[in-house]
């Protein structure tokens, strides 16, 4: 008996000995949140398994035995983890990692997994990874959670609680710093494209928005002198998830999304990713719709740790309405009432539309020679046309035949567009890292092409001015040949009788208008141009002990060619050498401050139609490149700091932006296309951001921005000194979210809140009235049940219903905003 007891204690313990179990844990880091695509290792004496921890940050592995277990953790973005445990059975292990931003990838061509509204890192800001921190310049960023949460699907909802980014009209055009965009289309990975600024691109493939303040001209060729809006996609991930939402909302709203990522092979060489979104929605603007189709797939292939490609299409299929704005009555001694209208009025027709369709491939190499050299290129192909028709006002109100303004009758034109435009973006540089003593140092040498081209076929229709008693059309009303105009009758006044028909305020109608009742006395070929900007460049990033210097040089060469490849060819050139010198020194570990110096180049083009620029050379054989171009200059100082082991930042920054030589429409309604020159532009500020967690279930993005833009020369003396139009001195954004993960009844629900506030504005052409301040109130609700992959969110915008204006023209065109409306949204992740 003795023997078989023994025996079977033989054979337990065998058994027990070499029994297999199961690992599981979940990987999280310091905010407590799921870290996913984490790599985990584990080792055993003569056994090692793998694991990656999926969305949720679990991670499981199968065929462990009892004993010692050595575990590593690793992570981009994150510290590398070593620990020992010992597996005694199936086993439950949760795992912690420490942030590591400086653990960055040399250029951007696989995605992140990080899950904050701040970013700690920007390649396209010098083109090489490098801390926020450590930057000597402003930068302003939303990553694609605060982007989420706000459910901002159009760039104007992301971008407006950066600090000092100021939304121009119902339109994708902004004023960085009081200083107006002077380019149209969006950059895009650090690469600029070509398309109007009509409407809005959608947010669901951006990974985050960057707004690079000042003239970026050692980073982009040529760009705005307040500032850059810097679009950053989404790219493939190591580990598979998969995301969809629905939404429906106020005003006719329906969105759907989906975000697919992971990897296409065993070795995780191979990975894609694919976002696509549609929208269908109207307006609480009259007529008014914005529908639209997203599909972005992107590829990266790693071969190894040396080499990396990616390949990225973007296609955007857009249609909707050009809304022209809100008009409102004439003043009435000389008092102006912004609500003697309805905000919804609109002053188009229901047969108008504006249809944009947009493709774009990208196409980049990464590679490392050794530990000292790398090399990266890459090449952007964009091609966009646009199909237009619309009625929109004159920018003035009727006159009788004694040309007295008829302030309840609004000016009326018909337009019908098309054209169609091809961009080649190439940008190739060597990177070195090296050191000499303590000074360690990267240099950046490289050579960028922008050539945006506007083909030819492209053509414009319009039907504007006043009908003659012979038929034909003039252009203007003369008073003195009042007796050459046909004439109308309205409430007891003769009015010399217009092409298309006036607007009436007090009796507003919305009826199909035929087009073939127009005139079309002004039909125009587009003609074709080209503009061509390329660069020479080098960048030295030395560091030395707690001190970082940025210096960079960069070759500029411009060419704008009017009538490209045709008859009566015009070619402007110009070349400039752009200094850029910036310093960082850390005062402690904590605070960084620092200080920069840069210039900026931008000759007038042809190309350029965004306002107030110069939109009229768009459309002739003339090229505004004779004009002398613009050049600007920044000088920022600020400080950036890093509190709570990082959890929380501060960014404070001054500055004083110079631009000289600008070129503005001079809105003369009988001159629709006239052009003056305002000599120069001053702007000064301060902005303060503060991003991160307050607690680990506490997130907050705070920014206030106070900025005062003069004119510093005009050739109307009477604005010298004068206030910038377009600008509050004042302008202040909260969005903060907190997660009841603490209190067990509430710890599936989360709540978010958010306040908007701006000061007045001037109008961009009409200084006799403003568009008042405003302070908005949002507020969200988030529900994940049971730490589902599923959330539930609602959003309510402006919940007060308050009556506020983004800005104005002038009397015809004042952009209000939305009144209270609200978004349900349905997410699951799997």
């Amino acid at each position: 008996m003795k023997h078989i007891i023994l025996l079977i204690s033989i054979i337990i313990a065998s058994l027990s000995a070499y029994s297999q179990y199961k690992l599981k844990g979940q990987v999280k880091n310091e905010f407590n949140q799921p870290v996913a695509g984490a790599s985990v290792s584990i080792r055993q004496k003569n056994n090692q398994q793998a694991a990656v921890s999926d969305t949720s940050g679990n991670y499981a592995a199968a065929g462990l035995h009892s004993g010692a277990t050595e575990i590593f953790i690793s992570a981009v973005g994150y510290k590398s983890a070593h620990e020992w445990i010992t597996v005694s059975g199936n086993s439950e292990y949760n795992l912690i990692l420490l942030s590591e931003p400086g653990k960055l990838q040399a250029v951007e061509v696989m995605g992140r997994s990080s899950k904050k509204y701040n970013s700690d890192y920007s390649f396209s800001a010098t083109r090489t990874a490098i801390l926020n921190k450590e930057l000597p310049q402003s930068i302003g960023t939303v990553t694609k959670e605060l982007i989420k949460d706000r459910q901002a699907f159009q760039l104007a909802d992301a971008v407006k609680v950066i600090p000092g980014v100021i939304q121009s009209s119902y339109y994708n055009q902004y004023a960085i710093r009081g200083i107006s965009q002077n380019e149209e289309g969006q950059i895009i990975n650090g690469m600029r494209t070509r398309q109007y600024y009509f409407l809005q691109p959608l947010t669901a493939n951006i990974e985050r928005v960057e707004v690079l303040k000042g003239p970026a001209s050692a980073t982009f060729a040529s760009v705005d002198p307040g500032g850059s809006i810097n679009l950053v996609t989404k790219k493939p991930l190591a580990f598979n998830r998969r995301e969809v939402s629905l939404s429906a909302g106020s005003f006719g709203t329906i969105r759907g999304t989906m975000d697919f990522t992971g990897p296409l092979d065993k070795e995780k060489k191979l990975l894609y990713r694919i976002n696509g979104a549609y929208q269908q929605a109207q307006s609480y603007r009259d007529l008014v719709q914005n529908n639209a189709l997203l599909i972005s797939p992107s590829f990266s292939f790693i071969p190894n740790e040396k080499t990396a490609i990616n390949v990225e299409v973007i296609y955007s299929d857009m249609e909707g309405n050009l809304d022209r704005g809100q008009p409102i009555f004439g003043a009435v001694a000389g008092k102006t009432d912004l609500r003697s209208t309805p905000i919804s009025l609109n002053l188009g027709s229901g047969s108008d539309f504006f249809r944009s369709k947009d493709f774009t491939l990208t196409t980049s190499l990464t590679h490392k020679f050794n530990d000292v050299i790398s090399f990266n290129a890459a090449y952007m192909k964009q091609t966009w046309r646009e199909d237009l028709q619309e009625h929109r006002t004159t920018n003035a109100y009727a006159v009788n035949i004694n040309n007295e303004p008829v302030t309840s009758l609004v000016g009326m034109q018909f337009v019908q567009r098309q054209q169609h435009w091809s961009t080649d973006n190439v940008n190739a540089y060597f990177n070195f890292r090296f050191a000499t003593g303590k000074v360690k140092h990267e240099l950046l040498a490289g050579y960028d092409l922008s050539n945006w081209r506007k083909m030819k076929g492209g053509g414009q229709n319009s039907a504007r001015g006043f009908l003659l008693q012979d038929g034909s059309v003039a252009n203007s009303f003369v008073p003195a040949n009042a007796a050459n105009y046909q004439t109308i009758t309205y409430n007891g006044q003769t009015l010399p009788r217009p092409n298309v028909n006036y607007f009436d305020l007090s009796n507003p109608s919305y009826v199909i208008r035929n087009i073939s009742d127009y005139s079309l006395n002004a039909r125009t070929a587009i003609p074709s141009a080209l503009t061509t900007t390329s660069g020479l460049y080098v960048q030295e990033q030395l560091r030395w002990n707690k001190l970082i210097v940025l210096l960079g040089l960069r070759q500029e060469w411009f060419e704008d060619v009017t009538n490209y490849k045709s008859t009566r060819e015009l070619s402007f050139t110009n070349k400039k050498l752009l200094p850029r010198i910036g310093v960082t020194y850390s005062v402690t570990d904590q605070i960084n401050v620092y200080g920069t110096y840069l210039q900026g180049y931008q000759p007038q083009s042809n190309t350029v139609t965004l306002l107030p620029s110069t939109g009229n050379y768009f459309w002739t054989d003339q090229s505004a490149a004779r004009f002398k171009p613009l050049i600007s200059d920044l000088k920022e100082a600020g400080a950036k700091g890093e509190f709570f082991n990082g959890k929380l930042n501060v960014n404070l920054a001054l500055y004083e932006i110079n631009q000289k030589n600008l070129l503005m429409n001079a809105n003369l309604p009988d001159y629709p296309d006239s052009m003056v020159t305002r000599g120069a532009e001053r702007s000064r500020g301060f902005e303060v951001d503060i991003t991160g967690y307050l607690l680990s279930n506490w997130q907050i993005f705070a920014s206030y921005s106070y900025i005062d833009a003069r004119i510093i020369e005009d050739n109307n003396p009477a604005l010298k000194g004068a206030r910038k139009q377009n600008t509050p001195l004042n302008s202040a954004s909260l969005w903060t979210r907190y997660n009841f993960t603490d209190v067990p009844l509430l710890k599936d629900l989360g709540l978010g809140l958010g306040v908007q506030h701006s000061g007045d504005r001037l109008p961009w052409f009409d200084r006799s009235f403003k568009t008042p301040a405003y302070t908005l109130l949002d507020i969200a609700a988030y529900y994940t049940p049971g730490k589902s992959n599923m959330q539930i969110a609602i959003n309510v915008n402006n919940v007060l219903n308050s009556t506020w204006w983004i800005g104005a023209q002038n009397y015809q065109r004042l952009f209000p905003g939305a009144p209270r409306n609200a978004t349900l949204t349905a997410t699951y992740t799997f």
